[in-house]
């Protein structure tokens, strides 16, 4: 199995504006504020964190192919 990664860089879809966050282990993130528009972010129908929705890489239970939240 690969290792996790746990940086991942997030894409707001108002303006366009990416930043590099660190996902947490333990938890899903469910709002994001864009640093560059303040949009508060949530996750798209169907995705369980903001990561999953906006980000480069997936949360850390996803990428272990195990369910989240």
């Amino acid at each position: 199995m690969a290792d996790i990664q746990l940086q991942s860089e997030i894409t707001c879809p108002n303006c366009g504006h990416t930043r590099t966050e660190t996902m947490l282990t333990d938890a899903c993130q469910w709002f994001y504020e864009c640093a560059g528009c303040g949009a508060l972010l949530r996750p798209e129908p169907g995705d369980c964190c903001v990561f999953c929705s906006y980000g480069s890489i997936p949360c850390p239970p996803i990428q272990c192919g195990e369910a989240c939240c």
